[in-house]
């Protein structure tokens, strides 16, 4: 058995909206709600980022066309006594599905820790990698 920091990127729809930080607060506000009324405030909520594909710098995952915004966001949660890396992701995606139904979650990076260690994502650092 082992523990695991599994992250997932979500879309995030949101509506009537017209600047990119509005849409941006406005959905990591409400997963954050959805995910607390569940009782899982254990769940890590970010914005997620993209790579320009000019130049490669990463930038804020949120797009606005006609007052609506698709935001990417990170959800990080640690899974422990899992028996493999997919046992893992199978019950992050499950237990994060349920609480956030209707929105989209795709596993992004799955990282095996021991016990006492303190793990976290450093972040992006390639188009949709995390």
């Amino acid at each position: 058995m082992s523990n695991y920091l599994v992250a997932m990127e979500a879309a995030w729809l949101v509506r009537d909206v017209e600047d990119i930080d509005d849409a941006i607060g406005v959905a990591v506000s409400e997963a954050g709600k959805r995910l607390n009324e569940k009782d899982m405030d254990y769940v890590e909520v970010e914005v997620g980022a993209t790579g320009c594909p000019a130049c490669g710098e990463p930038f804020d995952s949120a797009f606005i066309a006609a007052n609506t915004a698709l935001v990417g966001l990170v959800l990080e949660m640690k899974v422990f006594n899992a028996d493999s890396e997919e046992h893992a992701q199978r019950i992050a995606k499950s237990e994060i599905g349920g609480a956030l139904r209707d929105v989209p979650l795709s596993v992004v990076e799955t990282i095996e820790f021991g016990e006492d260690e303190d793990i976290e994502f450093g972040g992006t650092d390639d188009a949709g990698d995390v």
